[in-house]
């Protein structure tokens, strides 16, 4: 029950601080001009050992965003969002990478995603079977 405890207060935590700016402009006076002509996307990703989130201990948290320009706490935020653009933002169709061999240990490791893409609500959660195989098909996205 802790590790659901702290995996909802990390999730709450990073969400507020990416997302609370686009609240403020969501409550802007009417008829206000805005502020971008980007829809917004910016999102938190997480990872943790575990079957799913809601049981595995969270382990790293960085931000996301995409528009105008790449930039948060991911540490290859441009080829991160790069590829999320070449798939158009649909994490399930990403592609793993070539010529890559992952042993069979099972040793699981869960990603969430949480924030907006383009202006649309995404929430996101995979298992992967080990570390090696979250790299692999995630690709710059999903390693941090």
């Amino acid at each position: 029950m802790r590790n659901t405890a702290r995996w909802a207060a990390a999730l709450g935590l990073t969400a507020a601080a990416v997302c609370g700016p686009l609240t403020g402009a969501a409550v802007a006076a009417p008829g206000a001009a805005p502020s971008s002509l980007y829809a917004p996307s910016a999102l938190v990703l997480t990872t943790g050992h575990g079957s799913d989130a809601a049981t595995a201990t969270p382990e790293r948290a960085v931000t996301l965003s995409c528009a105008p320009a790449a930039s948060g706490t991911h540490p290859a935020a441009a080829q991160a969002c790069a590829e999320l653009r070449g798939v158009g933002g649909d994490f399930d169709a990403l592609k793993p990478a070539d010529g890559v061999m992952c042993t069979k240990v099972y040793d699981p490791v869960v990603v969430t995603v949480q924030g907006v893409w383009q202006g649309k609500r995404v929430a996101y959660e995979r298992t992967f079977g080990n570390a090696c195989m979250k790299q692999v098909l995630g690709g710059s996205v999903f390693e941090f």
